[in-house]
């Protein structure tokens, strides 16, 4: 039986002031010089308003990019700011999704939000299991609100964002808004925000509820509970209503102040989520939303609770058990590597052996090719050397008739010059024969 187990206690009243009423103080005292972290999350479609909604929740234009509606996937981009009020300092960070619902497949859609709130997570098991922890100075970037932005344009809320909001419900506090109330009537509003209750419920949605166990804020959270989803209009324009300047919106028709809770639900959010259940907020991400993640990491770690039986836990055995289990799983993928290597290295070698033999194939085959390309250009050059040899036998013919050829007609032409010649000798001889006959 554990120490103090079923005795009964009791409670002592002190005789006079030993300074205990003044342990509240110290904690007030500590807490505002240690300063506070408070996280928004914003999910919704792009142009929908977030940016100018948080500007207009905390009074102050906070620097951001515009988005435009062309990104290929979803990014998460958190911004922290330091901000005071009085004596108190909070250190707000706010998250913004970027392109989320403007992809045409919005099956991954939610996925870096997921990933970015375990990652947070994550960060703050990674400082607890430390040896040397400094959880005291230490960033707290879980997300304690989830601010989801439902569009006024449409009768009831799209499919994607009842799959969004059922894996969001599990990490955060979700907080639904309709936002850009302005374009819709009061009747239209009415109808909507019962019709998104009604799917959130029947789709087994949880939101978040405004705690109701504190007598000083059950009356107003019991109130505002009825009220979700909060209508908001955001703007951080001066209007001048009357002899008052405020913010709002002026159109043809007349002018919204977004302060007015008879035209919309801004200050009610404000109330709720600053004023009111911030410290609410808080704990419940780190007592219900970091608790299943943490209790599921060191399940999967192989940490347990002592059994029934108040069997001890040892945290030595667990980190043995654990490591033999690791070892184990170690030996086995690396002997199927091992395996899976070998199997690898003997298909190559076949295919290695296949190759090779294709290529002695192909060798063999332009080997033969070669042999027979080289015998048929030796049976062209023994033809070629024939013909050349006929060529010259019949060239030193032709040379030999056209020699005697050459040299039968030089000689005839000489024996005709000769026969000229005397022929024309013959008339002087002739006249000279016959005068010496006259004589």
């Amino acid at each position: 039986m554990e120490p103090g187990e079923n005795e009964e206690k009791r409670t002592l009243e002190l005789s006079g002031h030993v300074g205990l009423r003044s342990l509240p103080d110290q904690l007030v005292k500590r807490a505002v010089k240690q300063g506070y972290s408070f996280n928004i999350l914003c999910v919704g479609e792009t142009g929908i308003g977030k940016s100018t909604l948080i500007n207009t929740l905390f009074r102050i234009i906070f620097e951001n990019e515009e988005a435009s509606h062309y990104d290929e996937e979803v990014k998460v981009l958190p911004r922290t700011y330091d901000l005071q009020e009085s004596n108190v300092n909070l250190k707000l960070t706010v998250v913004h999704t970027v392109g989320f619902g403007d992809q045409i497949n919005h099956v991954k859609s939610s996925e870096p939000i997921l990933e970015y709130i375990d990652a947070q997570f994550k960060r703050y098991l990674e400082e607890e299991l430390k040896i040397k922890r400094s959880l005291w100075n230490y960033h707290d970037t879980r997300i304690h609100a989830c601010l989801y932005f439902i569009a006024p344009n449409g009768h009831s809320l799209k499919a994607l964002d009842l799959v969004t909001m059922k894996k969001l419900d599990s990490k955060v506090n979700i907080i639904p808004v309709i936002a850009k109330a302005d374009t819709l009537t009061r009747n239209e509003l009415v109808n909507l925000k019962i019709k998104v209750m009604s799917e959130l419920v029947s789709n087994g949605v949880q939101i978040y509820q405004f705690p109701t166990e504190d007598e000083a804020v059950a009356e107003i959270n019991s109130s505002m509970n009825t009220q979700l989803p909060f209508a908001v209009i955001g703007s951080t324009e001066n209007v001048t209503v009357g002899n008052k300047t405020v913010k709002g919106r002026m159109y043809p028709w007349g002018s919204i102040q977004v302060e007015n809770e008879n035209h919309c639900d801004l200050v009610k959010l404000r109330e709720m989520l600053l004023r009111v259940n911030m410290e609410d907020l808080r704990e419940q991400t780190h007592t219900r939303h970091y608790e299943l993640y943490r209790r599921c990491k060191l399940e999967e770690m192989g940490f347990k609770d002592p059994t029934l039986d108040n069997q001890s836990f040892s945290l030595q055995k667990t980190y043995e058990a654990k490591r033999k289990e690791f070892i184990k799983e170690l030996q086995h993928k690396e002997e199927s590597m091992r395996q899976m290597f070998v199997n690898k290295v003997k298909e190559a070698e076949v295919e290695l052996k296949e190759k090779e033999k294709e290529l002695q194939g192909r060798f063999e085959l332009l080997k033969t090719m070669h042999q027979e390309e080289k015998k048929n250009l030796e049976e062209k050059k023994r033809e070629m050397e024939e013909e050349m040899n006929a060529f010259n036998r019949r060239k030193v013919a032709a040379e030999t008739l056209m020699g005697q050829a050459l040299q039968g007609s030089s000689q005839q032409p000489f024996k005709k010059d000769k026969d000229k010649k005397n022929f024309f000798s013959l008339p002087s001889a002739c006249s000279l024969t016959s005068g010496r006959n006259l004589n």
